[in-house]
């Protein structure tokens, strides 16, 4: 059996926030389609502005998750280096 005993926190960041990034692209679709239904049933009143929610959704959504993810993916990966040095690392089975 082969051990991972080390995780490069660029390496972690990297791989998160892509993932992280990808996720927070789905949920700003999600929450852009929704936000736009409830701007078709708005009043009139807030005129322009309510679209916008929408459409920032897609584009704040996947930059946040993205940054979070990868801070939080290299914060997991010091600490996981920090846990396999003390217990040897996860055992893997490679084939």
């Amino acid at each position: 059996m082969a051990a991972v005993k080390h995780i490069g926190p660029g390496s972690a960041f990297k791989v998160g926030m892509v993932l992280y990034g990808l996720l927070g692209l789905i949920l700003g679709a999600v929450f852009a389609l929704v936000s736009m239904l409830g701007a078709a049933l708005a009043p009139p009143e807030l005129g322009g502005f309510k679209i916008f929610f929408g459409v920032g959704a897609i584009i704040i959504l996947p930059l946040f998750y993205g940054v979070l993810g990868g801070i939080f993916g290299a914060i997991g990966a010091a600490i996981y280096n920090l846990a396999a040095g003390w217990v040897g690392g996860l055992e893997v089975d490679i084939s």
